[in-house]
């Protein structure tokens, strides 16, 4: 104890160049070592956040508002790029059944999750939102197929385009959870909750789509011009959903979707990607990192293994069931139904965010919308799902290939 002691004072003693230095080092080296040891660079970052952290050597002390700071601005963009990069055209060549799979593989993982939530003792609209992390899922998996030379097959095309829906509609349902956690339930509050997000969702996927789209074609030939009009398109719809009681990752996720077309080609676009995923996107991880208790996770994993294995069973079998009735409705083969669930198990990006701001998320007596065990089962499952996504899609993936071309896509669904 007085070694650790020690080690914690010379490190606080540090000055503040001398920490960013560290942190940056970490960023470049830990996700490399993770890969090594075949752990996804997300983790590893956690993991190091996690040995920063103020349970372990209390490298920023109690008071990090810079730290914190890195942390939003990541947790936003990282929000705003999941909504760039989803493929718009590919969503539109299988739209119809893009839809239906978006329906099916967010509403069943979303009753499993509810109903467990409601299971281990958490009120209602907790266990929603446990349902919503559930609904979600981050395509972590796309480089496999894209190396495998099945990416323009029509179940991938569908199960990417059913991202766009199952993402939104996930973080709808949460925003409107937060929104009646934090201000209490009434049926008129919720009806004006309802509104506003009947308004704010096309306001920023039409509205903010063409104005940004204008702005930013005006701009195309100055690149920091357009980088920067990209960063307060984001900040003025996280801005937005704040004002109306939504967390600001939907406005952000919503932008990203609404400018994707405009900045497609533009350079700036890699820019912005390179500026968040060089330093801010992994300073979120490594600021989750920082709320873990090493000690507290291990035992709340093990006193509530229940709750933890619950969670991974109920995401496996909802997405499972989802493919499978998604696959028998279009008419796919089983190694495209199996890869259809390979690919939508990743609980990453959109997740973790969310637990993240649910977490921090209190009601009118304090209490949080999701306790300290809840959030580390959520870090369970995405250890589980961001390593076996990965694997189960290069296990099934090929045997689409073998079918002969049989789920070619045939134009729009």
């Amino acid at each position: 104890m007085g070694l650790i002691d020690a080690v914690r004072s010379h490190v606080m003693a540090l000055p503040d160049l001398a920490k960013f230095a560290v942190v940056v080092a970490a960023i470049v080296g830990v996700p490399r070592l993770a890969a090594r040891i075949r752990l996804p660079p997300m983790v590893g970052l956690l993991l190091f956040g996690v040995a920063l952290g103020p349970h372990v050597l209390g490298f920023f002390g109690e008071h990090r508002p810079i730290a914190n700071f890195f942390g939003e601005l990541g947790k936003l963009l990282l929000m705003f790029s999941a909504g760039l990069e989803i493929d718009i055209a590919l969503f539109r060549k299988a739209q119809a059944r893009s839809i239906t799979f978006g329906l099916l593989t967010t509403s069943v993982p979303l009753l499993f999750g509810t109903l467990l939530g409601l299971g281990f003792g958490y009120a209602l609209i907790p266990a929603i939102v446990v349902g919503s992390l559930l609904a979600s899922h981050t395509l972590l998996s796309v480089p496999i197929v894209q190396r495998l030379g099945v990416i323009r097959l029509e179940p991938i095309v569908v199960t990417v385009g059913a991202t766009v829906l199952s993402d939104t509609l996930s973080l709808v349902v949460f925003a409107v959870c937060v929104s009646m956690y934090t201000t209490g339930f009434s049926a008129g509050g919720l009806v004006i909750q309802l509104i506003e997000i009947a308004v704010f969702v096309p306001l920023i996927l039409i509205g903010l789509s063409r104005a940004g789209a204008w702005a930013l074609s005006r701009m195309e030939s100055d690149e920091e011009a357009h980088f920067l009009l990209m960063l307060a398109v984001m900040a003025v719809a996280g801005a937005i959903a704040d004002f109306i009681n939504l967390p600001g990752i939907v406005g952000a996720f919503l932008a990203g979707l609404a400018v994707n077309s405009a900045v497609q080609e533009n350079p700036a676009r890699g820019k912005l990607e390179f500026f968040g995923k060089a330093l801010f996107i992994p300073s979120f991880f490594v600021v989750t990192g920082l709320v873990i208790n090493p000690v507290v996770f291990v035992t709340d994993v093990v006193d509530h293994f229940g709750l933890a294995s619950g969670l991974v069973v109920a995401l496996l079998a909802g997405k499972w069931i989802a493919a499978a009735v998604g696959a028998r409705l279009f008419g796919y083969t089983p190694a495209a139904r199996s890869t259809m669930w390979a690919l939508t198990l990743p609980q990453v990006a959109a997740t973790l965010a969310a637990a993240v701001v649910a977490f921090d998320t209190r009601n009118g007596a304090g209490q949080r919308m999701l306790d300290d065990t809840m959030l580390n089962a959520v870090l369970v499952l995405m250890l589980a799902t961001s390593i076996l996504g990965p694997v189960l899609t290069e296990r099934f993936a090929p045997g689409m290939l073998e079918d002969g071309g049989r789920d070619t896509l045939r134009g729009s669904a």
